[in-house]
């Protein structure tokens, strides 16, 4: 790491040194060396600070691992500051000065790239203030969102049945127990954890809002969202139509949670009975039997994609078990195209845990797959980067429901299809909501009690719950350990906008047959190398179509009714 930093800085230095104020100056075939330089500087400090991350992420209180993370962002932000007069050269040139120069050969690994660049113009500072805010965002930002991670990483949950207390997401897993006493339980140690350090992470929450506020100011944009939407490569007016037309059919799930009441026999549901399993039946799997189902899934659908997800097993790239102070939840890193993927999941063997695995495989053979864009393409925006996870785990679905004969274990797994989509759809746009009020709150009020954060998210989850559920006043403090309105503000409504999107890709499949699985290898092989618009043609589905998200919805009503038909053959209703 300290090689590959040493190297970074002293070609970011000589990079510097030979293109600095000269930019307006460059031909075609310049900017492609120059690219080609820059990738190779990026790519250096990527690999550096991705082993960081990942070694931080599997045991968040090892002060070395803490240590060696934060020296590599310190670095890391050094080199950036040396390269930042390259974005704003490249931006401030003229429109049609810089598209004679894409049109030049040899550009396809960085055409879109630098195209997109050019979006941010009218948000860029001067080169010294843009250096400050790298500099400044080390200590600031970027500390707090550490502290935040090793805060909840070592949250632990004292339940009954339990000898010593667990991880937060081993009583979190005891949520979908058939039995409710099990699951009012864990739900009341979930809260009395979450109650110690409440007014810490309420207080990192706070300045973290009120950082983005001022980014948001010196920088011009309209909005709390408009940053995140530029990101996402979605206009305003999309996002604004996704979301309107989630929260207009609410009626979804207020109608399934209606639905499983009477399955559970209850007058009405509480938030901790959300999860439960509407059957006795509890399925689990071992990992060598998740292995074989997910891996057999993939190669059924394509052998390419198959044999791409056996190599993070053979390799092997991926971590799963729940270890003390290892991060909570599953995620797939990219790292950079020179190396490969890595998956990290906490593994406890309920069949949950093996869509999981499913989903998180799905973005490994994605990001495999766009390895060969080079590192300025690989990534797709949010938007599109939850379309072969969310294929990927409807795969493995499908071949779950396949080998489900009995009328009770086909309704415990259509149950679970349905919730999947109501926590990626509605509860997140829900979460968005209540990012949507924090933020506004933030900005008009000043800074938020513990309670006054807490009403605001009882007041997003109960628009969604209706009168089907019921939020207690324990729930009201569960914001305080989703890590994405402390690392990536406004990131969750993408979680619906891809599950809506890989749903509609899925029906294209279905529709279509063998025929598809070519175009979908070039979708996900096209990584973030054209806009959102353009990789949607590339299976048939038209983003800008206005009626777009309705159809997605549909999709979801229809998981609906056969979760509603299973629970009526199983003589549940």
């Amino acid at each position: 790491m300290e090689r590959l930093l040493d190297e970074a800085t002293e070609r970011a230095r000589r990079f510097a040194e030979a293109h600095a104020g000269r930019v307006a100056q460059f031909d075609a075939e310049r900017l492609r060396e120059a690219m080609a330089e820059l990738v190779a500087i990026e790519e250096m400090v990527g690999r550096a600070g991705n082993y960081a991350a990942l070694s931080f992420a599997v045991d968040t209180a090892d002060p070395a691992r803490g240590a060696l993370l934060q020296r590599v962002q310190e670095r890391a932000t050094a080199i950036e500051t040396q390269l930042v007069f390259f974005e704003l050269e490249w931006a401030a040139l003229p429109d049609e000065r810089a598209d004679e120069l894409l049109a030049g050969e040899g550009l396809d690994f960085c055409r879109h790239h630098l195209r997109t660049q050019r979006r941010y113009r009218p948000h860029l500072l001067s080169e010294p203030e843009e250096k400050l805010m790298a500099e400044k965002a080390v200590s600031g930002r970027n500390a707090w969102t550490r502290l935040f991670a090793e805060l909840t990483s070592d949250i632990r949950v004292s339940v009954e049945g339990e000898e010593g207390d667990v991880a937060l997401e081993v009583a979190l897993s005891r949520l979908v127990s058939p039995d409710r006493e099990v699951r009012r339980a864990s739900a009341e140690g979930v809260t009395a954890a979450l109650r110690s350090g409440a007014r810490t992470r309420a207080f990192i929450l706070n300045t973290l809002l009120h950082d983005k506020s001022v980014d948001d100011r010196v920088r011009r944009y309209p909005h709390w969202l408009a940053a995140r939407n530029l990101a996402n490569e979605a206009s305003d007016e999309s996002v604004r139509a996704l979301v309107t037309a989630v929260r207009a059919r609410y009626e979804l799930p207020r109608r399934w949670y209606r639905l499983k009441t009477k399955m559970l026999g209850l007058d009405r549901l509480a938030d901790y009975d959300r999860s439960a399993a509407v059957t006795h039946e509890e399925v689990t799997a071992t990992w060598p039997q998740a292995r074989e189902l997910v891996l057999d899934s993939y190669a059924s659908f394509s052998p390419e994609l198959g044999d791409a997800a056996r190599r993070f097993f053979d390799e092997p790239w991926i971590d799963a078990p729940v270890r003390p102070h290892k991060r909570g939840g599953a995620f797939c890193a990219y790292t950079v195209p020179a190396v490969h993927p890595y998956v990290m999941l906490n593994w406890t063997g309920r069949r949950r845990d093996v869509l999981t695995l499913a989903h998180e495989l799905g973005h490994g053979v994605h990001a495999a797959l766009a390895a060969r864009q080079g590192l300025l393409h690989q990534h797709t925006p949010l938007t599109l980067a939850e379309t072969a996870s969310v294929f990927g785990e409807t795969i493995v679905f499908g071949r779950l429901l396949e080998q489900d004969s009995s009328p009770e274990s086909r309704l415990s797994l259509l149950a679970e299809s349905i919730e999947g989509s109501i926590a990626t759809v509605f509860r997140q746009v829900a979460m968005h909501r209540f990012e949507d009020l924090a933020h506004t709150a933030r900005r008009e009020e000043g800074e938020l009690s513990v309670e006054r954060i807490g009403d605001l998210w009882a007041e997003s989850q109960e628009e969604m719950f209706g009168d089907s559920v019921e939020v207690t006043a324990g729930y009201r403090s569960w914001w305080s350990y989703i890590p994405h309105f402390v690392n990536t503000p406004g990131y969750v409504y993408a979680y619906a906008y891809g599950q809506l999107l890989a749903l509609s890709v899925y029906r294209r499949y279905l529709d279509d047959g063998e025929a598809f699985v070519p175009r979908y290898l070039e979708l996900l092989g096209a990584g973030g190398s054209r806009s959102p618009e353009e990789l949607g043609r590339i299976v048939g589905i038209d983003l800008a179509d206005p009626g777009f998200w309705d159809a997605g919805l549909d999709l979801v009503e229809s998981q609906l009714e056969a979760a509603e038909g299973a629970a009526r053959d199983a003589g549940r209703v």
